[in-house]
Parts: structure tokens; C-alpha cells; sequence
């Protein structure tokens, strides 16, 4: 029987489908820890006391980053090159969702608009992180190799969320309503699709590396496309409400350190 519990096994079992999983994330990781750098470096006047919530954003994503390198360099891999088809960050970019490397390489101010995108788009991009952590951590928590990361990198996308709802919600209160509420659906539609893609180049290359029968992947791609479609039909919206978290100012404070593995 196929369960995300026994496919994940499946591929921490394997070094060579663990180094290219742990290899797209921690690439992922590192692009989103350079954004939020950047974004935090340009940060107009009018909201620089969003800076350094910004910032610890990013030096989570960049601790995220080094979590999953050191946990190849522990079973003694390196990182591999990731498949372009499987870079969720740039295949987002290019559906114009978020701000462009383009536009962060430049060294001019952000706009108020600019940041009500990135954290309307953070609030979608987080909601997927933190399901998809709290899939690994109901599972793997207990994992001798990876769960010690799982439950970090889980509580720091708990955090991140957090801090989307909150900022969003106040930005909305202070007349950006309608930009949010626009930006988070577009986002929302165009990340269902994006992570469909993704997810179905992610099982081709993991069939590919662990043998995985013709039926097998027939089967994972039909799941994967099922899930598109339920998200299609309307369950992408709960990629896109608005509520008070429970951690509140979630990222008013320094990030904590990664730990050794």
C-alpha cells in the first residue's frame, strides 16, 4: 500500500534518492534565505520595523539550508545538482509570483506594494512548508537520522506562517485589503500548479533512482494529480485565509542555531 510514511522511508533508505531530496531542499532553503536578505536590505523607509522580522526569516531558510547539507555530510554525500524541473522557487519566479531575483539583484528600495507581494506570497509558499512538516514530523519525529531536523525545521515554519498572518493582517487594516486579498489568490492558483509540477518531477527522478514499478508511478502520479484537482476545486483557499495566530510576534527575536547532526 502507498502512504507518504512508506514512500518517504523509501527514500531516506536510499543514499542516492536521500542526497537528491535533501539536495532540492537544501538548494530551496538557500534561495529563500538569500530573498528574505535581500528583501530585508530594501525594505522602504515607510516599513523598516518589518526588517528585522525579514531578516530572521531568512537566517532561518539559510539555517534550514545547512541542516540539510550537514545531514548528507553525516552519511558521508555531498550535494548534487538539482534538476531544473524540480526547483519549486524559480519555477514559481517564472510564473511571476513573488518578487524577481531581477529586481532584488538591484540595489533600489522596495515599494510598500512590493512587500505586501512578498508576504502574501510567503503566506502561501509557508502554508504548503509548514503541511508538508507536519506530515514528516506525525511520521518521522522519532527517526534516529532525521527527526531532531524535522521537528526544528517544523517549529521554524510553524513560526514563519505565523508571522505571515499577523503581518498581513495588520497591512490590511492599514488600507492594503484589496492588494492582499488579489495577491494571495493569484499566488495561491499559480503555486497549485507549480507544486503539481514539481511534485510529479520529484517521483519521476525518485522511480527512476529506487526501480519503482511502471504501476507504482502510474499510481503516484494519479494521486499527485488528484490532489491538484481537489486543490483546483477549492482547496486552495485554505492557502489564502486570513487569521490571528496563537504565536504572536512569532519572529520578534534572533533565530535560534542550527544544531550539529
Amino acid at each position: 500500500m502507498l502512504s507518504a510514511r512508506s514512500l518517504f522511508q523509501e527514500i531516506i533508505d536510499n543514499d542516492d534518492s536521500y542526497q537528491l531530496f535533501c539536495s532540492i531542499a537544501a538548494s530551496g532553503e538557500a534561495q529563500g534565505g538569500w530573498e528574505n536578505a535581500r528583501i530585508a536590505a530594501l525594505v522602504p523607509e515607510s516599513m523598516r520595523e518589518l526588517a528585522p522580522k525579514i531578516t530572521r526569516h531568512g537566517a532561518d531558510e539559510d539555517k534550514h539550508g545547512r541542516i540539510f547539507t550537514a545531514l548528507l555530510k553525516k552519511r558521508g554525500l555531498e550535494p548534487v545538482p538539482v534538476p531544473p524541473e524540480t526547483d519549486y522557487t524559480m519555477l514559481l519566479e517564472r510564473r511571476g509570483i513573488g518578487l524577481t531575483h531581477d529586481k532584488l539583484r538591484r540595489d533600489e528600495p522596495l515599494t510598500e506594494h512590493d512587500i505586501v507581494v512578498y508576504l502574501s506570497h510567503s503566506r502561501v509558499t509557508e502554508q504548503r512548508a509548514a503541511d508538508q512538516m507536519d506530515m514528516l514530523v506525525k511520521h518521522f519525529a522519532d527517526h534516529p537520522e532525521v527527526g531532531k531536523a524535522i521537528k526544528m525545521i517544523c517549529n521554524d515554519e510553524d513560526n514563519h506562517l505565523a508571522y505571515c498572518h499577523e503581518e498581513l493582517l495588520r497591512l490590511a487594516r492599514a488600507g492594503h485589503g484589496r492588494t492582499i486579498q488579489r495577491t494571495l489568490r493569484e499566488s495561491a492558483l499559480a503555486e497549485i500548479e507549480v507544486y503539481r509540477d514539481v511534485s510529479l518531477a520529484v517521483m519521476d527522478h525518485m522511480g527512476r533512482i529506487l526501480g519503482w514499478p511502471r504501476p507504482k508511478r502510474a499510481a503516484l502520479a494519479l494521486g499527485i494529480r488528484g490532489m491538484y484537482t481537489f486543490e483546483r476545486l477549492g482547496g486552495w483557499r485554505r492557502m489564502v485565509d486570513l487569521r490571528m495566530p496563537q504565536r504572536r510576534n512569532a519572529l520578534g527575536g534572533p533565530a535560534e542555531p542550527a544544531p550539529v547532526f
